[in-house]
């Protein structure tokens, strides 16, 4: 068996990698690599005995889970920084790809945007509705399709 830092370096590196693959849905795996690394870089320097490495991941897991769960909760159900649709335009900055991925000018920034209907060309200084927001993406569509715009 390597030494602990060693071991729990590969535990990160492990991790990191199944994140990397799309396997971590919610953070925890994210979470735990970046536990592991501090445990390693911990173990370089203090040797502790195999129960307390195994009790200071599981705490280290735990309490930085809460808090990245805590602050997303706060950040994902922010309504302050989407006013209602009904009341939302952008200009577009740049030619939706054949994805529907393009951007536009919201409140004075450039935003990513995903067009809702993909077989819908957008142009440069077209004006869109928004109609929602998922991450730092907007959700855009043709301003005559929006929900009373006027």
């Amino acid at each position: 068996m390597p030494p602990p830092p060693l071991f729990w370096l590969l535990v990160a590196i492990g991790l990191w990698l199944l994140v990397l693959l799309g396997v971590d849905s919610d953070g925890l795996l994210l979470v735990g690599g970046s536990a592991a690394l501090l445990l390693a870089l911990l173990l370089a320097a203090l040797p502790l005995a195999a129960w307390a490495q195994a009790g200071l991941f599981v705490l280290l897991v735990a309490l930085s889970y809460g808090w990245v769960r805590r602050w997303s909760a706060r950040t994902a159900g922010s309504g302050a920084l989407l006013p209602p649709p009904q009341a939302d335009q952008a200009d577009v900055i740049s030619s939706f790809a054949a994805d529907g991925r393009g951007r536009v000018q919201w409140k004075g920034q450039s935003w990513a945007a995903q067009n809702l209907e993909p077989n819908r060309p957008l142009n440069p200084g077209e004006r869109v509705a928004v109609m929602g927001r998922e991450g730092n993406c907007l959700q855009v569509m043709a301003k005559e399709k929006g929900p009373n715009l006027a």
